[in-house]
């Protein structure tokens, strides 16, 4: 399987500090990923950046792709050495079938939105057509890619055609953004569609859906399987005021000076050993990131798993590879739940919120609770 980190921060980063330098960057994480258990801890089947740039450019990401490994991409260390943003989508690719191409390389684009995957869709194959059914024209034909990477492109197009749905005008952006509300919803209307294909087909295997999406303003991640006691492919988040190299060598870390949250990101492993920096995002939710806040809602659907002391079975996402959980300082869960930290004293006390998924009984409010990260 794949890795990925989300950086979105008040001020730019430079794409170095992210990407190349670490000591367990997204660009080692290409040749040594440490949650994966598969023969090969290598995601070396091409990697893709996208970032945004001055709005003056245009309202869409730049994004650059390449079928050589990131490890062995001369041109990615030259931009990255050069180039700053403050929002910015990186992915490393293992592939599981197929030739190697830019067009299966993440992440994928529509107009402002940006859009990238880790996981699988069980028995795609047999519910493509039907997806194919549903969707419009334009978001069709916004599919390219082959083999493995097609039903991240098919999710997105779906993703697309859900947002469209709920009204929202996908080729003339507004401003400020479509707003973490109306993304959020058709996350989980686009969760709920798929759900709907794959049991119509008769498909048992879980999904391993770990998307993540932006529009230039807010970003939205899900940690989620259609399984109520099967556990998530692994998805960490960090906070705080800066994130710089304290000690030569890329040893890294997030220094929190207050509870503000001036620059979050969101990974499938954590790029730095210190424990205390990073967070596991609880499975099946959805985590926003709005005007540097962070939002966590559970996925209130027939996979919900209301008991908060129910240990979710590992060997599901082990046998594809993953792991779904590592060794962590604290874990956001819990239905109206606390972010766990071995300090207590250093915890935030904040709420979770339900969400219910569309066609689902509703288990709470539909209200969003503002939720700011740990401090450690």
């Amino acid at each position: 399987m794949c890795r990925w980190v989300i950086f979105k921060g008040r001020n730019e980063i430079l794409l170095a500090d992210l990407l190349l330098r670490p000591a367990h960057s997204i660009l080692t994480q290409s040749y040594d990923c440490r949650l994966r258990l598969d023969q090969l801890p290598h995601n070396g089947d091409g990697f893709g950046v996208g970032y945004y740039t001055s709005p003056e450019l245009g309202e869409g990401p730049c994004i650059f792709t390449s079928t050589t490994p990131a490890w062995n991409c001369t041109n990615l260390a030259r931009l990255a050495k050069k180039t700053t943003s403050s929002l910015v989508f990186a992915h490393v690719r293992a592939t599981t079938m197929g030739a190697l191409s830019e067009s299966n390389c993440h992440p994928f684009s529509y107009h402002s939105l940006m859009w990238m995957h880790n996981g699988h869709i069980a028995g795609f194959k047999r519910i493509k057509r039907r997806i194919v059914e549903e969707i419009k024209d334009e978001y069709f034909l916004n599919v390219e890619g082959s083999t493995d990477s097609e039903w991240a492109r098919f999710a997105f197009a779906l993703y697309l055609d859900t947002l469209d749905t709920l009204g929202a005008d996908l080729k003339n952006p507004p401003q400020t953004g479509f707003g973490h509300t109306l993304l959020r919803t058709a996350m989980l209307h686009t969760i709920s569609r798929l759900n709907t294909f794959l049991q119509s087909a008769s498909i048992t295997e879980p999904s391993l859906l770990n998307f993540g999406l932006s529009d230039g303003h807010t970003v939205i991640c899900t940690r989620y399987v259609s399984s109520k006691t099967d556990e998530a492919a692994s998805l960490y988040f960090s906070s705080g005021t800066r994130f710089h190299e304290y000690r030569p060598g890329g040893f890294y870390r997030m220094e929190r000076h207050d509870k503000g949250q001036d620059l979050v990101m969101v990974a499938s492993e954590p790029l730095t050993f210190e424990r205390g920096d990073w967070v596991t995002v609880p499975t099946n939710s959805i985590l926003s990131i709005n005007k540097q806040t962070v939002l966590i809602h559970p996925v209130v659907d027939k996979y919900y798993q209301p008991d908060p002391s129910f240990s979710r079975s590992a060997a599901f996402v082990e046998s594809k590879g993953m792991v779904g959980r590592g060794p962590e300082k604290g874990v956001a869960e819990g239905v109206k739940g606390v972010m766990v930290s071995e300090d207590s004293s250093d915890a935030s006390g904040l709420e979770v919120d339900r969400l219910s998924t569309p066609g689902c009984p509703r288990e709470g409010q539909l209200n969003v609770a503002p939720m700011v990260g740990v401090s450690s």
